[in-house]
């Protein structure tokens, strides 16, 4: 572990670009006619300093940064400028954008596993990447990689270099596309939602890197993001994109400070906070951003904007120089800058913060006792045997009542996801007691019983595009769950029209399929489904992952609605701490299938005990620069040991700053003997399991 002060990275500003981009617009055909994916972007990129560009799914980001690589599609429309080192890119063949991807020009992908090739060692993969560009033997290329490896922080790099991408973490080969990216020391970074599948503690890690990276080569650096936490951390100046195009560009700190753009102000309210105790009301954006087909006339923000005149349906608005702040497309940007005017409105939801505290006294749904899951490692293409076990979940107990919502956190592997399936499969667990609405599932023997609980628990799933039938109506999809309880068609037709109500969606969605839908518009067709059958507890997994930042507030406010009315129990797995924060009445922190420390949601997050939760809390993003860059992180070293070979002590010593400094005697405990939870003074329901506290 390490202690870090983050600080802004000094940068030049009066340095001469090494990239400029002067009026790129960007056309992708489709059937419904010519969509302007990019309209007008400009932007300069000076050495040493960081870009952050943010925005909505589907304004225009990632076909900026593809268009700077010059990796967009055949059919894609491209006019304007790319100027890298003051060469047009725009109009370069295959070969010659080739020479300079790569070498003048780096690029960190979303999702690293498909940006490697599966079939290579990591060590070849950089190796080639070194020799396409340099005149190097293979000897020479090969311990150049070793080196990249060791310097974004893989352990044993030789020993590493020869193992293939599948055999990382998702963190490990997120490193390795980092390592790929400067092997040749670029000019040009760009960064395309490159934390953005990791966990909390592996994206602080990652982006410890990508700072080191930057300062490594001096490259300049454009991070496209939706976390308004990563920019505030990371970022130098920061531009809004809305439409396909910057609606708002400033320097990070005035950005954060006064927000000028309606829209800007919009996406910063609709983040949960987690610095503090107090929630205040979300305000999601209302409405949808417009189809890029047709783009009608005025201001494209104008039908979602809380401060609109009759004037911005007129003429679209140009970016355009605020004194003492930046760049913004607004009319009223003036009133706005001089603070007579509040750019996001008057317009806070009625629904309150989720959590509704320690208080919750309603009956209990859901009692999990010792709960035991193992899985069998087997070795063998036609005849498997059994060579190990594989440890998901051990002695995990907690109990959730009416009216409350228990948050399931920590790290990819921690168990999380396998104890919430345990719950919903309704069936004898391996090892301990489930216990669902007062029955213990165990004792359990006849399917109608079975069908009856699972009336009580229904699931919201990660994925509200995979969950739903792509061939069904929104009618049917909520009727399909109805149906299989037996009730009559009159009576089904009734109780749709009140679930699409119930979650705030018109009755005319009913005859639209999911594609046609919003992503906020089928997560709530989601939970409208699931809530259908009106069970007592809601499994959420990961329900707000796949949404946009403005969209998520709205299931937010709806979720705390619903909860309210209804009375609903909600087991929520989740690891945007942020989000968890905001929802939960009380919070299980889980590590390598153990829960190390449990207790109301305020009292975890004040006052951690567990050096696990504490690390976890650190790396959460802050969206304020100044508290961002100045408060100290606690960054994990190392990745989880295998569950098929826990330790046979504390799960988490191997990684434990405590156990570091601790005494003879404390270690060896650590080291021999399961720590058992262990009550803080004061703080009812507030346990933690560790030794060296």
């Amino acid at each position: 572990m390490t202690l870090t002060t983050l600080a802004a990275t000094p940068a030049p500003t009066d340095a001469t670009p090494v990239l400029s981009v002067r009026d790129l617009r960007i056309t992708f055909p489709s059937e419904a006619g010519p969509v302007e994916a990019v309209r007008g972007v400009d932007f300069d990129l000076l050495p040493g300093r960081t870009l952050g560009i943010v925005g909505e799914s589907g304004s225009g980001k990632s076909a900026t940064a593809m268009a700077v690589m010059g990796l967009l599609p055949p059919s894609a429309e491209l006019r304007g400028q790319v100027l890298l080192g003051g060469r047009d890119l725009i109009g370069l063949g295959d070969k010659e954008l080739s020479a300079l991807r790569g070498s003048s020009i780096g690029m960190v992908f979303q999702d690293p596993l498909s940006a490697l090739t599966p079939i290579f060692s990591v060590g070849r993969l950089l190796s080639d990447a070194l020799r396409v560009h340099q005149d190097l033997t293979k000897r020479a290329a090969w311990e150049q990689a070793v080196e990249l490896l060791d310097l974004v922080g893989i352990p044993d790099p030789r020993g590493r270099a020869k193992s293939f991408p599948h055999e990382f973490s998702g963190g490990m080969r997120q490193r390795v596309v980092i390592a790929m990216a400067i092997a040749n020391k670029p000019s040009v970074l760009v960064a395309d939602e490159p934390t953005t599948a990791l966990d909390v503690t592996v994206q602080a890690q990652i982006l410890d890197v990508l700072r080191l990276a930057q300062q490594e080569t001096g490259a300049g650096l454009v991070l496209i993001t939706h976390d308004l936490g990563v920019v505030a951390g990371h970022a130098d100046d920061i531009a809004v994109m809305y439409a396909g195009r910057f609606v708002e560009r400033a320097d990070v700190d005035e950005l954060f400070r006064r927000p000028t753009m309606p829209y800007t102000a919009r996406l910063l309210a609709a983040v949960p906070t987690v610095d503090s105790g107090v929630h205040r009301p979300l305000v999601p954006i209302g409405g949808e951003p417009p189809a890029l087909v047709d783009l009608p006339g005025g201001c494209p923000f104008a039908s979602r904007c809380a401060v609109v005149q009759d004037a911005c349906r007129a003429d679209e608005p140009a970016l355009r120089e605020i004194t003492g702040h930046g760049h913004v497309a607004c009319l009223r940007a003036d009133e706005i800058a001089d603070g007579t005017l509040d750019p996001a409105g008057d317009t806070g939801p009625d629904d309150g913060p989720g959590g509704s505290g320690p208080e919750a006294t309603g009956e209990v749904v859901l009692r999990v006792e010792e709960l035991v899951k193992t899985f069998p490692v087997t070795k063998g293409a036609l005849l498997k045997r059994r060579v190990g076990t594989l440890h998901a979940v051990n002695r995990v107990s907690f109990e959730l009542r009416a009216g409350e919502t228990l948050g399931l956190v920590g790290e990819s592997g921690s168990g999380k996801t396998t104890t919430l399936l345990e719950v919903l499969r309704l069936k004898r667990p391996e090892g301990g007691r489930i216990e669902v609405a007062g029955t213990d599932i165990g004792t359990v023997d006849s399917a109608a019983r079975v069908r009856e609980l699972r009336q009580d628990v229904q699931i919201v799933m990660q994925d509200p595009l995979g969950a739903l039938n792509p061939r069904l109506p929104v009618f049917q999809l909520l009727a399909e769950p109805l149906q299989a309880i037996g009730r009559d068609r009159e009576s089904i037709r009734s109780r749709v029209h009140e679930l699409l109500a119930l979650v705030g969606l018109d009755a005319s969605v009913s005859g639209r399929f999911p594609a046609a839908l919003s992503g906020g518009q089928r997560q709530r067709v989601g939970i409208a489904r699931a809530l259908a059958t009106e069970p007592k507890l809601l499994a959420l997994d990961e329900p707000l992952s796949a949404l946009d930042v403005s969209v998520q507030a709205g299931v937010i406010n709806l979720l705390a609605r619903l909860k309210r009315e209804l009375g609903l129990a909600y087991l929520v797995v989740a690891h945007d701490l942020a989000v968890v924060r905001y929802i939960s009445d009380r919070i299980a922190v889980m590590y390598l299938g153990h829960v190390v420390e449990t207790g109301d949601t305020e009292s975890i997050f004040s006052d951690p005990q567990h050096p696990y939760t504490r690390a976890l809390l650190s790396a959460i993003p802050v969206p304020d620069p100044r508290r961002e860059r100045t408060r100290e992180r606690v960054v994990l070293q190392g990745e989880q040991p295998s569950a098929t070979q826990p330790p046979a002590g504390c799960v988490f010593v191997d990684r434990c700053p405590l156990y570091r400094i601790a005494d003879e005697e404390v270690r060896g405990r650590c080291r021999t003997e399961r720590p058992e939870p262990t009550a803080v003074a004061g703080r009812p329901g507030h346990q933690y399991a560790c030794h060296a506290v």
